[in-house]
């Protein structure tokens, strides 16, 4: 298994005491933007070793008996029926899963934020569904001039035409599908609308990334500033917290960007801003939780390559701009690093010259390498996949886990019956073969009983995979990359 570099116990206890002096700070009531994915941050749990994906929630459930929590989601985003592509559904339907899962664990939902509504058809039924099921629903509406034009912003005509969101408790945690969702903009207008009521409130961000006490170049900050390349985000020295401390700390652009707006915003509703620069903003104690610098280093370089070849394929795949290959490229060099870090993808290549077809290769926990080439009855994938379940149950590398005489018939029914030209069983159809047989064969039972023990190793392909695999290694806990080309020439592809 990885090692371990950082202490997830004493973040979730760390995090938890320092919001709640926040909260104290503000008198009582706070409103906290959430950053990031709340339930399963694999980006934090993969350059982080040791943090795991809820930590976030778990930290948050410390703090149940204050918290509540409102979703935003852009109406804009239920109008385009925006995919949120690491779990792939929509994002009004995340919002049904994010609330699910909230309330399986005792988190209060106190309700969901339409924000940049325009009277949008789909967002309006979407509304409507939400009511239906005793959701509470709110309206937050696209102000001219929005964020620099401030008298406009924080008046009846801006922030004062959103509807006002009922809370009951002290920390309400404004969460989102996510980017661009309208998470500040909510927690402002509520600022602007609690102080009318005569109730004092505060405001705080919570990003895990980049880490504000780590310096601008270490591989934790490249790696967050390679995961955000397609949105052209920066690490930044932040100029503001440097001229009010003396001290250097890391934000990102756009933070700093509107960090002048947000002070005019604040003085507006206040008369004065709480904070000195963007950097004072924020809550996260991830950098003091860090407890082995050099694996947690390498764990963020092994980031920044598995980016670097997510954006090649997109861009192979014509959904990401040239301009997030320059900037990945970049980051490379910044990080020193080339593709061949990647030891697993080393191994794919190799594997793929020496039997000239499309491979597959899987690094295992203990560092040994199983690949698999493609046959005329199992794509690469498939192949490397059955080679590792075998490797870690102890089975002969020549044991047939799935016979040929099982394979042919569901290949006769992909080709004849369901019009599929690709008769290689997929990575899906290939584990759904291993489960039948497993019923009556003790070694087929061995070698799927492996399963779990494949999450967190990383894999690589020679070429692009259907969506398919991709969903079946994704569901796996497997970290797979591609090279960025096709198999074949065949234009539409699944």
């Amino acid at each position: 298994m990885s090692s371990i570099g950082f202490d997830n116990d004493k973040y979730l206890v760390t995090q938890s005491m320092y919001i709640n002096k926040r909260i104290e700070e503000f008198g009582g009531k706070l409103y906290l933007e959430f950053g990031g994915k709340l339930f399963d941050d694999h980006h934090a749990s993969r350059v982080l070793p040791g943090f795991r994906p809820d930590s976030k929630v778990r930290m948050l459930m410390t703090l149940a008996d204050k918290a509540e929590i409102i979703i935003a989601i852009n109406a804009k985003d239920i109008e385009t029926n925006k995919i949120r592509s690491d779990v792939g559904i929509s994002y009004d339907l995340d919002v049904l899963r994010l609330i699910d899962a909230f309330r399986e664990i005792g988190l209060y939902v106190g309700g969901v934020c339409v924000t940049q509504y325009s009277k949008q058809a789909n967002a309006e039924a979407f509304a409507r569904r939400l009511e239906s099921m005793g959701i509470r629903t709110y309206f937050h509406y696209i102000i001219p001039g929005y964020p620099t034009n401030v008298p406009a912003v924080v008046s009846d005509d801006g922030y004062g035409k959103n509807q006002y969101i009922e809370t009951t408790r002290p920390l309400v945690i404004v969460t989102a599908p996510g980017a661009c969702s309208g998470k500040m903009a909510t927690c402002l207008s509520q600022l602007y609308h609690e102080n009318l009521r005569g109730i004092r409130a505060g405001f705080a961000k919570f990003e895990t990334f980049p880490i504000w006490d780590l310096p601008l170049s270490h591989p934790v900050n490249l790696a967050y500033e390679s995961a955000t390349a397609e949105s052209n985000d920066v690490n930044m020295i932040d100029p503001y917290h440097l001229d009010a401390y003396g001290e250097k700390a890391v934000n990102y652009n756009r933070d700093i960007e509107i960090f002048p707006v947000l002070t005019a915003i604040f003085e507006e509703i206040y008369g004065s801003c709480p904070y000195k620069s963007p950097t004072d903003m924020g809550v996260n104690m991830a950098g003091r939780c860090i407890t082995d610098n050099g694996i947690v280093s390498e764990a963020s370089r092994n980031e920044i390559v598995r980016r670097y070849y997510k954006i090649l394929c997109d861009n192979k795949r014509s959904v990401t701009s040239d301009d997030a290959v320059n900037k990945i490229g970049y980051i490379m060099k910044q990080a020193k690093l080339t593709p061949e870090h990647r030891k697993v993808a080393v191994a794919a290549l190799e594997k793929s010259d020496e039997t000239l077809t499309p491979s597959t290769a899987i690094e295992l926990h203990s560092g040994e390498i199983v690949t698999g080439k493609t046959s005329s009855l199992l794509g690469a994938s498939s192949a490397a996949l059955l080679n590792a379940l075998k490797r870690l149950g102890g089975i002969d590398d020549n044991v047939e886990l799935i016979s040929p005489t099982i394979i042919e018939p569901i290949q006769k029914l992909k080709t004849g019956q369901m019009g599929n030209r690709n008769p290689r069983l997929h990575t899906d159809e290939v584990l759904i073969a291993l489960s039948i047989c497993a019923v009556t064969d003790k070694t087929a039972e061995m070698a799927i009983s492996q399963l779990s023990r494949l999450k967190g190793c990383e894999a690589h392909s020679t070429v692009i995979l259907a969506e398919v695999d991709n969903n079946v290694f994704r569901k796996l806990g497997v970290n797979l990359t591609s090279e960025p080309s096709y198999q074949g020439t065949k234009l539409y592809r699944k």
